[in-house]
């Protein structure tokens, strides 16, 4: 094992805020392995590469042969975490978060070792707890404390509302810390309010208080905003081989270095760009998907755009039967029919102005022209997109 001095260094490498590292060298110091917790609510069935960093970090204190504890929020996400949201999130049934849970451990465990890592659900003690223990739990809180949460502030400012149910998510996180123990918490960085009411409740029970241990926000595919669903510029665990690659392909070279160091947990290999980024991309796609699929990502990715092979490429094929021949009509069946992405034909019209619409190789910039295809043909889309006539 490393020196608590070298673990501290390794570790200290991608976090964003460390309360606090004297705190963190200290316990490493103990001679024992630290109970890591990282708490995840099951709120959908799948995830996308932002969720993975606090993942990533845990899998690095796995290997430093620390215990990671995987707590998976069956009570807590019947409520919904609203740190950092500007509205009440929607309550889900037990069996709902129960069925996400399964495809959630399933994703978690291409990046954890499962042999290393004791999974528990906070449903275990607080379906047991009676009426009067939980009154006793909610009177270490005061609702100054719960009050001074910016979340929470600024929808009480807007006149939005705060329901009680809402208040009780971080009194519950933190008496998580408390059931197993936890020496440290590795959260985002919007998760410090909910990770501080854990130390004070570990104090408070005569435990060593956890270290906070709070991972950066991974940016989405368009470098500012931060991944997210809602926002479309995100990568999913469970995409496709060849649709995560492309999207990995599309981030700048800016990005990538952060990357490497949130979801790889390395630097930025002195290698051409392209290249790295190419690297990236292919281990990505192993870690959810295999070696195999890495390696056929990477050619398949070569022949559609490096070698420019776009007609022998493999693309989705669409039936155009029924479909109005003007290309613009031809571009949205394309794209909803081949990518389920759903374009107007605002959208349609100005790629085809914009040329980025190619058969044959020849870039189509009318956008009233008629083309005539015939089966087997590669209508190109767009620089990652293309289907084939079916």
């Amino acid at each position: 094992m490393q020196s608590p001095e070298a673990q501290l260094e390794t570790l200290k490498r991608g976090a964003a805020q460390i309360i606090n590292e004297a705190e963190l060298l200290a316990k490493l110091r103990l001679g024992r392995p630290l109970n890591i917790k990282l708490g995840v609510d099951p709120t959908a069935p799948d995830i996308h590469l932002g969720f993975t960093v606090a993942l990533t970090k845990l899998r690095q204190f796995q290997d430093l042969g620390h215990q990671a504890i995987l707590i998976i929020g069956d009570f807590t996400a019947m409520i919904g975490d609203p740190s950092g949201r500007s509205k009440t999130r929607p309550q889900l049934t037990h069996d709902q978060v129960m069925t996400n849970a399964r495809s959630f451990q399933t994703q978690a465990y291409k990046i954890l070792d499962p042999e290393r890592t004791r999974t528990v659900f906070n449903g275990q003690w607080f379906e047991m707890m009676t009426f009067e223990e939980v009154m006793k739990l909610n009177g270490r809180v005061t609702l100054q404390q719960m009050l001074q949460r910016e979340d929470f502030k600024n929808r009480i400012e807007r006149g939005d509302a705060v329901h009680l149910h809402e208040i009780q998510y971080p009194i519950m996180q933190g008496w998580d810390s408390v059931v197993v123990k936890a020496d440290v918490e590795i959260g985002g960085t919007d998760q410090l309010f909910n990770i501080l009411v854990g130390r004070d409740l570990q104090r408070e029970e005569g435990q060593p208080q956890q270290i906070v241990f709070l991972m950066p926000l991974l940016e989405g595919l368009d470098g500012v905003q931060k991944m997210s669903k809602s926002l479309n510029n995100y990568v999913g665990v469970s995409e496709p081989p060849a649709e995560m690659f492309g999207k990995l392909m599309s981030i700048t070279d800016t990005l990538m270095a952060r990357y490497y160091l949130l979801l790889l947990g390395e630097e930025l290999p002195d290698i051409h760009p392209m290249d790295a980024k190419k690297q990236l991309a292919r281990r990505i796609v192993e870690r959810y998907h295999g070696p195999e699929a890495g390696l056929a990502a990477l050619e398949d990715f070569n022949t559609k755009f490096s070698k420019r092979d776009v007609d022998n490429a493999e693309w989705p094929i669409v039936n155009f039967a029924g479909v109005n021949q003007d290309i613009v009509s031809l571009v949205v069946a394309g794209y909803e029919q081949g990518y389920q992405i759903a374009k107007s034909r605002g959208d349609a019209r100005r790629l085809v102005e914009q040329g980025s619409i190619q058969l044959h190789e020849e870039k189509i910039t009318d956008p009233k022209i008629s083309p005539a295809l015939a089966a087997g043909d590669v209508l190109k889309l767009d620089k990652k997109r293309a289907v084939r006539v079916g």
